[in-house]
């Protein structure tokens, strides 16, 4: 890739990197296994969402575990082959993927929560943050049982912790995705304050 400094010479690069990570976290993993199951349409059930909160909602772990790999993996993918051409294609098509994943267009901009892609695109750029967030997750999980306060939280901290790592520019990355991850989760967010979010495993608030 040319000296990042040049601008005019970097942005195609930069661009054709966040279109790479668009494309390929635009692919709509919870609705395509589901539809391989023939389970239907993921998004007429539940939240209507695409991601494996939904696809559990189906009754299959399997499909749902399936759907956190898939969607993780397209973030650490677009990570790893962008980052063939320096640090600042890895953060542009680590971004792309997790608002394909969120925005893709395919589905009319309607995607999933976005929960897996950060990670996979995290487990990329500074994987100590993952495990971090990883344990975090499990914690509040552990304690609460709700699953999208466990990665509310855990998102909140993960620019701090790249901070305190040193990791600015992938800190300034997780800073954008986190606000990005909260508007996503706006309807959780609402019903976690009215305490009618539904808790891991089915349970009843």
């Amino acid at each position: 890739m040319p000296d990042p400094i040049s601008w005019s010479l970097a942005l195609p690069y930069l661009l054709a990197a966040l279109v790479f990570g668009y494309l390929l976290g635009s692919i709509p993993f919870g609705l395509i296994l589901t539809r391989m199951a023939g389970l239907g349409d993921v998004r007429s059930i539940g939240s209507g969402s695409i991601g494996a909160t939904n696809v559990l909602r189906t009754g299959s772990k399997k499909l749902a575990a399936a759907t956190v790999l898939g969607d993780a993996l397209k973030g650490t993918v677009a990570v790893l082959v962008a980052a063939q051409w320096g640090p600042d294609a890895a953060v542009c098509a680590g971004f792309g993927a997790f608002l394909g994943h969120l925005f893709p267009v395919w589905l009319k901009f309607k995607g999933g929560k976005g929960v897996a892609t950060y990670i996979g695109v995290l487990l990329a750029m500074f994987w100590p943050a993952m495990l971090i967030f990883a344990s975090v997750w499990i914690l509040i999980a552990f304690v609460t049982r709700y699953s999208s306060l466990s990665a509310l939280i855990a998102s909140a901290i993960t620019p701090f912790v790249l901070v305190l790592f040193g990791e600015w520019q992938t800190a300034e990355l997780f800073a954008v995705m986190t606000a990005l991850l909260f508007i996503a989760h706006r309807a959780n967010i609402n019903r976690l304050a009215r305490g009618t979010e539904s808790r891991i495993g089915g349970a009843k608030p």
